[in-house]
């Protein structure tokens, strides 16, 4: 038999709270954390909101934070919610072999220098031309070698690696919008194969910066619905008109069985199943027919043995996009089948917009809560109904109802497709 995985631990830092708890109350509350962006001048961008983390206290990692304040946003929120997930747990309370405790991270890139760059940029032209080497110069003479590194989107791996000693199997993937829930997944399997005990799996990223904001907007994928920021990310609403982009992260301790029973472990649910696909089309559309999306929520399935009536929630990934929200609802539908309207979905992005890499670990979390509480967290600016998007979206107010077996659903930018089954804990 396939050694089992369970979740003993869980940490998370994003815009509806600083920690699971806050952030689960809020999403029961229907609140929003969309606002204006106030980590640059939006002024002149199409888009001019986002879903920022704001008053999160450095004092998280102890009574000095000053070595902290070079690493980027991501590393810095990756690292505050493993403490919390880690501590949570209790993991590291007993006797464990740091060689069989791993990390797998969906992490994005880090802080952009613009600053230093523009610096670059001024000393290097000359007469309307670039002199590459007094940009050189300058860079060599400008640049901090700490905030450079940061770039590197397997850093925050390294650093929970570092901070928790742990000396196992260290990966990072980065798969777009679907990178987090892959990362657990992957996970999973390597503590199923034996190669681990436990693993600190999860995701971090901010893309709210003048890059990010503008390539999305390159993309058309950005609400631009500035006059009313907490009504912007409107999920299979008909007057949808784009995503909100979000920030944040959210690690996970996942744990093989008997080890988290040894020691005695609180258990928050399991990991069933986890699928993975690829629509193998375009890079930033979803098939139409949703080939992608169907096979992996069927392999999910599949790999949990489960048929599909046992589900009783889909947290789906509901960006608020046009096509995305309608290509959801037609693989939930070929998924289902008869049972599709009676199957609840939503998506808790139009309370704490996109999150990026860190998305989907973030929606796995909401799912272990919503199997703990049995309470199915809504999706809000649900006002005008579509009619190519005519599923249960639990409109506007969460629900209480019960919920065993969850789907999580993360879609990613050049057509990679994750679901995971999350289940309440069995004996």
């Amino acid at each position: 038999m396939r050694r089992r995985v369970v979740v003993t631990g869980v940490g998370c830092i994003n815009p509806m709270g600083n920690d699971v708890e806050t952030m689960w109350s809020g999403l029961k509350e229907s609140r929003s954390g969309v606002g204006y962006i106030s980590l640059f001048d939006a002024a002149k961008m199409p888009t001019r909101i986002a879903a920022e983390i704001r008053d999160w206290p450095m004092s998280e990692f102890g009574p000095d934070p000053s070595p902290w304040m070079k690493r980027g946003r991501h590393s810095r929120f990756a690292a505050g919610a493993a403490v919390q997930a880690v501590r949570d747990s209790g993991i590291l309370d007993g006797q464990l072999d740091p060689t069989r405790l791993g990390v797998y991270l969906g992490a994005g890139e880090g802080n952009q220098d613009f600053a230093s760059f523009s610096r670059m940029i001024v000393a290097g032209i000359q007469g309307g031309e670039l002199n590459l080497s007094k940009f050189i110069q300058c860079g060599l003479e400008t640049l901090d070698p700490m905030v450079e590194m940061e770039q590197e989107p397997h850093l925050p791996a390294g650093i929970i690696a570092a901070m928790f000693n742990a000396q196992g199997p260290n990966f990072n993937c980065l798969t777009a919008c679907a990178a987090s829930s892959q990362a657990v997944g992957e996970a999973t399997e390597i503590i199923r194969r034996g190669d681990a005990d436990a693993m600190l799996s999860g995701g971090a990223h901010s893309m709210i910066h003048p890059l990010g904001v503008t390539g999305f907007n390159l993309l058309t994928a950005l609400s631009t619905s500035n006059d009313e920021p907490t009504k912007a990310s409107r999920p299979f609403d008909r007057l949808r008109d784009g995503f909100v982009l979000g920030e944040g992260a959210a690690i996970v301790v996942l744990e093989e069985l008997e080890h988290a029973r040894r020691r005695g472990a609180r258990i928050y649910g399991e990991i069933l199943g986890y699928g993975s696909t690829a629509d193998a089309y375009r890079i930033t559309d979803i098939h139409p027919e949703g080939r992608g999306a169907i096979g992996c929520m069927r392999m999910a399935l599949r790999d949990a043995q489960l048929d599909p009536s046992a589900v009783h929630y889909v947290n789906a990934h509901g960006t608020s996009t046009s096509v995305n929200d309608r290509v959801e609802t037609v693989a939930c539908k070929a998924v289902f089948g008869e049972r599709a309207k009676d199957t609840p979905v939503s998506s808790t992005k139009s309370m704490m917009g996109h999150l990026i890499a860190a998305a989907g670990v973030t929606e796995m979390i909401v799912c272990l809560m919503a199997i703990r509480d049995n309470v199915l967290p809504p999706t809000i600016n649900y006002e005008n109904p579509d009619p190519e998007c005519d599923l249960d979206y639990i409109p506007n107010v969460a629900r209480e109802s019960r919920c065993d077996v969850a789907l999580n659903n993360s879609f990613g930018f050049g057509g990679q497709n994750i679901t995971l089954a999350i289940g309440r804990f069995r004996n």
